[in-house]
């Protein structure tokens, strides 16, 4: 796996932040903002590492969502992070039944936070994305593409039709590009919480 510069960036900045979440956990463990926040960077790390890897760091920041969950059940942002959560890993198994069940919970939790959040539009997406991420995950499948993605090589040979590739490429695309913006604003607003407010204008 190649990485940006960017990529380094962001590697960088979501492990610092996860290791602050960790030195707090360590002084205050029933903190569900600060669960919220390592749940967030661990998934934010996850869109970088190897399938393997970002299972366990996925697993991981579901664990602490549902820590987060027990202390505090109508927290719509970790009930939207956990679906999110969910309809990640579903999209690194190849295996139809396995990623069903992982989008069936998905979509449980990511419909608990729009209950919790009605008219919440960025929820209501990620619940399209996970109700339909069974289909998504079958055409990724028959395009090639999942092979391709879980480092298994092969992919649709030269004599494809391209306008087909596209479609699929689009696809992809937009299904990743949902996650990430969803992981990348729970990172955001967890670490502008962990900023606090601004200090008051001076006199």
């Amino acid at each position: 796996m190649e990485f940006t510069t960017d990529d380094m960036e962001r590697v960088i900045l979501f492990d610092h932040l996860r290791k602050g979440c960790e030195a707090q956990y360590a002084k205050d463990p029933l903190d569900s903002d600060n669960l919220l926040k390592w749940a967030g960077s661990l998934i934010e790390l996850a869109q970088l590492q190897s399938v393997p890897q970002a299972k366990v760091m996925l697993s991981d920041a579901i664990s602490k969502l549902e820590d987060v969950l027990r202390l505090d059940p109508g927290k719509h942002q970790a009930l939207w992070c956990l679906g999110n959560a969910y309809t990640t890993t579903a999209f690194l198994f190849p295996d139809a039944d396995v990623a069903k069940g992982h989008f069936d919970k998905a979509v449980e939790y990511l419909q608990r936070a729009e209950d919790e959040d009605p008219g919440n539009e960025i929820y209501r997406k990620a619940l399209n994305v996970a109700i339909r991420g069974p289909e998504m995950l079958r055409e990724l499948k028959q395009s090639g593409m999942l092979q391709q993605a879980l480092g298994g090589g092969g992919g649709p040979s030269a004599s494809s039709n391209s306008r087909g590739c596209k479609k699929n490429n689009d696809f992809t695309y937009d299904v990743c590009g949902w996650i990430i913006l969803a992981c990348g604003i729970v990172a955001w607003v967890g670490m502008a919480k962990a900023l606090g407010p601004p200090p008051p204008p001076a006199r």
